[in-house]
């Protein structure tokens, strides 16, 4: 029987065809007995694409998953994915169909490679101006689901993983470290806030987040039976999310557990802080207010806004930034000083962040500052720790260096650079 060859007259082998253009196909079947077809303008591409495809059914990948996508992945992760407390799961479905799904989610699993994944991150970031932190949480769901695919053979290893730590590099001047207010513009800050009458309202539940380092979501999710005021103690055993359902418009409120399991604790209760949970209470009885929310089973929450109801995260970050600018207005109208101490942008986690500073400042024990905060790792509560001291370290040798210029064993900065050789200026 005579062998087919191509127009150069080579001999093509079986399966091998050339098309009436001179481009080329090769046609087999699979375990299932569906034909499959790959198609190459040369007859050596062809024959890499065929090795390729002897490779894959060597390695159990069979052809018709060739055409398994992103999102058909996504399916399946949805079915299977266990263990994620409701509000994440939804904040995971809203993330992928948000920004995967309409175009990069019908890739082909088969043939995505790591400098796509690379690309559509980029192109999140320099096309659609997305921030780095929520192509990071895209990262963490596109990840997951294209391990799954790992796992059941569609792929031989996850094109996803480092992929975010180029972008993550580039943008490193993107993300601002969060900075503790010092010990002068918290003194600004609680001041002012305690003698305003128009954030009156705010005093005591921002006194509390900023005397326990409560995150925002156990502080506003306190209910009074949370509060032990003869054992000056706070049981946080649970923290308020606020999210949009999954196919929803509306925001909710959620009760959830605490972000990690050291974050169930007792905080302990300073003076200032029982003094802020009274003045909350009998505020409340003075304007009649009473809780009008039932959250998953919860009621009777500390912490109200004037109709009755819980806050959320954002809404506090949005106060913080109005009491802050209206403070530094007052600052600036009541003072001669060419540079006077202003306070500095301030969040719920700054707050927090705050509290944990003034730890340090005292000396504490790191672990008993990790049991406060609820710190899982103690590596968290020890970056804190580094940061603050290192800023404390220089504020001691600074205070050391004025003693000494005082008592005249140095001199002034100015002094010395004025009595160095001309090269040195």
């Amino acid at each position: 029987m005579a062998r087919r060859k191509d127009d150069k007259g080579r001999v093509l082998k079986e399966g091998e065809y050339q098309r009436p253009n001179g481009s080329y196909e090769y046609r087999w079947r699979t375990n299932d007995k569906e034909r499959h077809y790959i198609y190459a303008k040369t007859l050596e591409e062809l024959r890499d694409k065929e090795l390729s495809v002897q490779r894959d059914l060597l390695n159990g990948i069979e052809a018709r998953e060739r055409t398994i996508t992103i999102n058909d992945l996504y399916e399946i992760w949805k079915k299977l994915k266990k263990g994620l407390k409701d509000n994440t799961f939804k904040n995971y479905k809203y993330t992928y169909e948000r920004f995967i799904m309409p175009k990069f989610g019908k890739s082909k699993v088969y043939y995505l490679k790591k400098t796509d994944v690379r690309q559509f991150y980029n192109h999140l970031h320099d096309d659609l101006g997305i921030k780095v932190t929520t192509i990071d949480n895209v990262h963490t769901v596109l990840h997951q689901i294209l391990e799954l695919g790992v796992e059941d053979d569609y792929l031989r290893h996850n094109p996803s993983s480092n992929a975010m730590r180029e972008l993550k590099k580039l943008t490193q001047h993107e993300r601002t470290k969060r900075v503790a207010l010092t010990q002068e513009q918290q003194r600004l800050f609680e001041s002012y806030l305690e003698r305003s009458s128009r954030y009156a309202r705010f005093y005591p539940l921002f006194t509390v987040m900023l005397w326990t380092g409560m995150r925002v979501g156990e502080t506003i999710g306190l209910t009074w039976e949370d509060i032990d005021l003869d054992e000056c103690s706070i049981n946080v055993d649970h923290t308020l999310v606020y999210y949009r359902k999954y196919g929803e418009t509306e925001m909710t409120h959620a009760v959830n557990t605490t972000k990690t399991v050291a974050g169930t604790r007792v905080v302990p209760m300073l003076p200032i802080v029982k003094q802020a949970f009274l003045q909350e209470k009998q505020m409340q009885e003075d304007l009649e207010l009473e809780c009008k929310d039932v959250i998953d089973g919860k009621t009777n929450f500390v912490f109200l806004d004037e109709n009755g109801h819980v806050y959320h995260e954002q809404q506090l970050n949005k106060y913080l930034r109005k009491i802050v600018r209206d403070c530094n207005k007052e600052i600036l109208s009541n003072t001669r000083e060419e540079n006077p101490t202003l306070v500095p942008h301030v969040s719920n986690h700054i707050l927090r962040h705050t509290f944990a500073t003034r730890m340090v400042e005292t000396g504490m024990n790191i672990k008993a500052m990790q049991d406060i905060l609820g710190h899982r790792d103690v590596q968290t509560t020890m970056n804190i720790y580094a940061d603050a001291t290192k800023d404390l370290k220089k504020k001691e040798m600074k205070e050391l260096e004025e003693y000494f210029i005082n008592v005249n064993m140095l001199k002034r900065e100015s002094e010395v650079t004025e009595n160095l050789p001309p090269i040195y200026h």
